[in-house]
């Protein structure tokens, strides 16, 4: 009862901090390198992805980024990192806690692109979701795991729907 209380004062310079440091950028993209080779094999490997293969501007690539940046990254990153990651590893600590936001976080989308319950994509999320947490776990900054994710959702959204 009482972390809940003390949750907002205790770390709210982390959760509604966006101006980006070097390092994030630094642990967002290392986490997307991890990340992406082992989503690309799995999603095209169970016929979740494609492969589109054509070459946007330059300039619709950085809006398409700033765009899920800021309309999807940050709402979903303050949520599963944000709040409930941070107050699970109060509860069950780092490792645990990174695996059920990641969980939970993968079937948040259990219905997108499709009317039924989509598990490739509920895996492909929560595939995600540990490489999302583990950039913001690095130095507990929203803007690292925001970077992540909005580089696999524009890349996603590009080049493999």
């Amino acid at each position: 009862h009482r972390d809940l209380h003390s949750f907002p004062t205790r770390r709210s310079s982390d959760l509604f901090h966006f101006v980006p440091r070097l390092s994030d950028v630094k642990n967002g993209l290392r986490e997307l390198l991890f990340y992406a080779p082992m989503a690309l094999v799995l999603g095209l490997s169970l016929g979740f992805l494609q492969m589109h293969w054509l070459m946007p501007s330059p300039a619709k690539f950085v809006l398409s980024w700033i765009w899920i940046f800021f309309a999807i990254a940050v709402l979903e990153e303050s949520y599963f990192r944000g709040l409930l990651q941070n107050l699970l590893e109060r509860r069950m600590g780092r490792s645990w806690a990174l695996l059920t936001a990641s969980v939970i976080f993968g079937l948040s989308h259990f219905n997108k692109g499709a009317t039924r319950f989509n598990w490739r994509y509920v895996l492909l999320a929560s595939l995600a979701g540990i490489f999302y947490g583990r950039a913001w776990r690095a130095e507990r900054r929203l803007v690292a795991s925001a970077i992540t994710h909005a580089s696999v959702d524009t890349i996603w959204s590009i080049w493999l729907r």
